[in-house]
């Protein structure tokens, strides 16, 4: 169990996470960020560089899940310009949805700039956000593969959601926004991210992107 990239940490943490975390869910505070740059401001090329294969980005709720934080995923489509994005949700806050239920899973597609907007005001949040995307990290890579990133993509919006015990198995696990998010950018080929074992506390995890961009985000 992993808790900040230091294994070995108590094992008690990650239970208390389990206890606070009640599935990604939302909460009242809204996190206040400063004036965000223009897409081409906050990372140099990003938009449609044409050395670049591909590129991928973190949305961050640092008050989401009882301040635990909260993620959701983009990753650009080589030589176009354009971009998937998306998120598990969950604004039931249940800690556990049974596949084929329904998380509040979405994607969409979009420039970079329409990606920022939509997340940056919850555009496709299922239902009424308390507040939306305010911090988001990004990242070039040399490698990307969009056909399985799409397929993950469908994966992880029909596996359901879990944190704790896995009523099948019995394993205690996890399959939420961070795993989503995770899966998605891994089965995009994403260089440059950071292993993140189940049961992973989301602004931990964020932290411990070497390397990827860090801008703050606000409605637009």
């Amino acid at each position: 169990m992993h808790i900040g990239g230091r294994r070995g940490l108590a094992a008690a943490a990650v239970i208390g996470a389990i206890v606070a975390v009640t599935g990604c869910q939302e909460t009242a505070t809204r996190a206040t960020a400063g004036t965000p740059p223009s897409g081409a401001q906050a990372i140099t090329g990003m938009a449609g560089a044409a050395r670049v294969t591909g590129a991928a980005c973190v949305f961050v709720k640092p008050d989401g899940a009882q301040k635990f934080g909260h993620v959701g995923w983009g990753f650009k489509l080589p030589a176009t310009g354009r971009w998937v994005y998306g998120a598990v949700e969950n604004p039931s806050g249940k800690l556990y949805t049974p596949p084929g239920g329904d998380i509040g899973a979405w994607h969409a597609q979009g420039s970079y700039d329409r990606m920022l907007s939509e997340m940056s005001t919850d555009a496709h949040y299922p239902g009424t956000s308390e507040h939306p995307y305010s911090r988001y990290r990004c990242t070039k890579t040399s490698t990307s593969d969009v056909n399985e990133a799409r397929r993950m993509v469908r994966t992880v919006e029909a596996r359901g959601f879990l944190v704790g015990v896995d009523p099948r198995t019995g394993e205690l696990t996890s399959r939420d926004c961070l795993d989503a998010t995770y899966d998605v950018l891994k089965a995009y080929r994403t260089k440059g991210l950071t292993p993140t074992p189940r049961l992973s506390v989301p602004n931990v995890w964020v932290e411990e992107l070497w390397g990827w961009s860090d801008r703050t985000l606000t409605p637009r």
